[in-house]
């Protein structure tokens, strides 16, 4: 009998204690600085002093400490967090380290985040989902470029509460005046940023001072320990209080007799009976139930992961949102929006990407870059690309309109990801600022003459024949010779000439990558209105990069877009060089020259593929004129 007590007493326990943390607040912070700064070292230390490793986790630990010989015989905490073999090898973290541990007071989700410059895009995914950002300074050497690299995204990236971890203050002798000097500077460069505040803390990761108990050798300081702040820490927005917001990520129809919408609440709730409007399309309908697996809820909220069934049948799709009807969120097609760049090749001005936000993936062009920042100043730099780790602002357009928020206002619809559309790498983060207001305003102006009547009084269809190839190729004099043909049977045509287009329209670009980039984006729109007007476009452009091609290629009809691969070995072209271009370039004349030290993407899939260096001019002609 007193056994059976016993385990129930226990049992009860047990369950008491799962119930308390179950129903604990969660904060997800980050910590990040400079290369060195003791970031593993601090959450190991935490975690140690907090008890919340396992013995065998210590013994691990003492072993790996005294392997790596890091510490003499002490242990290195940082190894605790450092996981990756390279990590360890070097002494340094390169991806993000997820920790989860929990006090009696809160449940806490940490991203230790790289230090080096060039994993910066690491930082940025870590930083994402934080509330608190704790920023390390090594006490010895002050702020450093890191240190203000992390706090700008950490602001960008709208974390508001910021703890200044003073480091290694026991390299210092804990100097109360080194500290305070340091927290001057910080406070001072901060006045650029968006935080709400900033505490200072004094400590050593290594030795555990003002981690989690007082240490007596900082008795001139009398704020918070490490943990006892970030257990106390109000950092929650009451996002229940906001409209509702709802992605749909799955339609699930098990059955001819359900039709749900599974997704995530991002923000708000909602209720049965609560009415939602569809974006982009507006319909309105009723909610009919809100299912968790087998169960039927009277609410779902923010965070919560639920399937939604509507009174009645509206056209609803993935990438598609269901908010509060009364307070429904924007919908737009061209924005302004901070951008984060993490790809090793540039962003261009007019290079088109796929764009995720929420659950909807639309085509976007990376319209404009308005400046990019000198993370040291923060002074706005005019570029006209993007490279590793730029930081910026941008104009993005999308090719059709699509819900969104402010990222200030909320974060799931104001926050989307750049997609290489070939390698399917992301390239880049980004925050929507606010929609453009001429997204709204201009609107195409139907003619009554259209295309259809202009290419009836011409006689035939309204066309564009895209020739591209290396200098030398022979894209020109092929362009000149279907030309004659077609003017002699009576058909409408023009040539646009990279050379000529130059001389006017372009006169303003080099050749550099991103120039190139925006002299096809350019041509690219003419040829689309010659085409409008029934003429024959004949275009003779290099055009060496794939990405803009099919740039071009999108903004025609289909069977309105010819692409004629002009192909011949790049020894060739430099044989004919016309032009004694190709020995510049081999003299270093003629920098980002194609083929030489400029790259050329050849089509793999063109409608017309010639090679000029095994075909007469009249040959090429005929296979061109097949095709018209």
């Amino acid at each position: 009998m007193a056994e059976e007590i016993r385990e129930e007493v226990l049992e009860s326990r047990v369950q008491t204690y799962i119930d308390t943390q179950a129903n604990l607040d969660l904060l997800r912070f980050i910590t990040c600085g400079s290369v060195d700064d003791g970031k593993s070292t601090l959450i190991g230390r935490m975690l140690y002093e907090a008890q919340l490793i396992f013995e065998d986790q210590v013994t691990s630990l003492q072993q790996d400490s005294k392997r790596q010989g890091t510490q003499g015989g002490d242990i290195d905490f940082a190894l605790l967090v450092d996981g990756l073999a390279a990590e360890r090898e070097q002494g340094i973290t390169i991806d993000v380290a997820y920790r989860f541990f929990s006090t009696d007071h809160r449940k806490f989700i940490v991203a230790d985040t790289p230090g080096h410059e060039q994993y910066t895009r690491n930082m940025v995914t870590g930083a994402s989902t934080a509330d608190v950002a704790v920023i390390l300074v090594d006490a010895v050497n002050g702020l450093l470029t890191q240190t203000r690299r992390h706090s700008f995204i950490t602001s960008l990236l709208g974390i508001k509460h910021v703890v200044l971890a003073v480091n290694k203050m026991d390299l210092v002798d804990y100097d109360q005046a080194v500290y305070e000097q340091i927290v001057e500077d910080y406070r001072e460069f901060a006045k650029q940023l968006n935080f709400t505040d900033i505490t200072p803390i004094p400590l050593s990761a290594l030795k555990g001072d003002n981690v989690i108990e007082r240490s007596a050798k900082t008795h001139w300081y009398t704020g918070p320990t490490l943990l006892g702040f970030l257990e106390t820490v109000e950092v929650h927005k009451q996002e229940d209080n906001k409209p509702f917001r709802f992605p749909v990520q799955w339609v699930n129809r098990p059955s001819a007799d359900f039709r749900g919408f599974a997704g995530t609440v991002l923000a708000g709730s909602i209720a049965k009976g609560d009415e939602v409007r569809v974006l982009p399309s507006g319909e309105v309908a009723k909610v009919a139930d809100i299912v968790l697996y087998q169960d039927s809820l009277p609410r779902a909220h923010t965070d919560q992961a639920v399937t939604i069934t509507l009174d009645r049948e509206v056209d609803v799709s993935r990438g598609d949102v269901l908010v509060a009807a009364e307070a429904p969120s924007e919908v737009s097609d061209q924005f302004d929006a901070s951008l984060v760049w993490m790809d090793a090749d540039e962003g261009y001005i007019g290079r088109n990407y796929w764009l995720v936000i929420g659950s909807k993936r639309v085509n976007a062009t990376l319209s404009d870059i308005k400046f990019k920042y000198n993370i040291n100043t923060l002074e706005q730099l005019s570029t006209r690309s993007f490279g590793l780790n730029d930081i910026g602002r941008v104009t993005l357009s999308f090719d059709q309109v699509a819900p969104f928020e402010t990222y200030e206002d909320c974060k799931g619809l104001g926050s989307f990801v750049l997609i290489d559309r070939y390698t399917h790498a992301t390239v880049g983060a980004g925050m929507i600022n606010y929609a453009l207001r001429r997204a709204k305003n201009i609107h195409r102006h139907a003619h009554d003459v259209d295309k259809n009547a202009r290419e009836q009084l011409k006689g035939h269809k309204g066309k564009v024949l895209w020739m591209t190839g290396l200098s030398g190729s022979g894209k020109s004099t092929l362009a000149n010779g279907v030309e004659q043909a077609l003017h002699a049977q009576g058909k409408h045509t023009f040539i646009l000439d990279g050379d000529n287009v130059r001389h006017g329209l372009n006169k303003d670009l080099g050749f550099t990558d991103a120039d190139r980039v925006e002299n096809i984006r350019r041509t690219a729109e003419v040829a689309k209105l010659m085409v409008e007007a029934g003429l024959i476009v004949i275009t003779a452009f290099i055009s060496p990069f794939r990405s803009e091609r099919d740039m071009a290629r999108a903004l025609f009809e289909d069977g309105d877009f010819v692409e004629v691969f002009c192909d011949v070995p790049l020894d060739v072209a430099e044989q004919r060089d016309p032009k004694g271009l190709y020995k510049k370039a081999r003299r270093g004349e003629l920098p980002h020259f194609t083929g030489i030290d400029s790259p050329y993407e050849a089509p793999q899939s063109a409608e017309i593929h010639i090679r000029t260096s095994d075909m007469s001019l009249e040959e090429s002609v005929a296979e061109v004129l097949k095709h018209v």
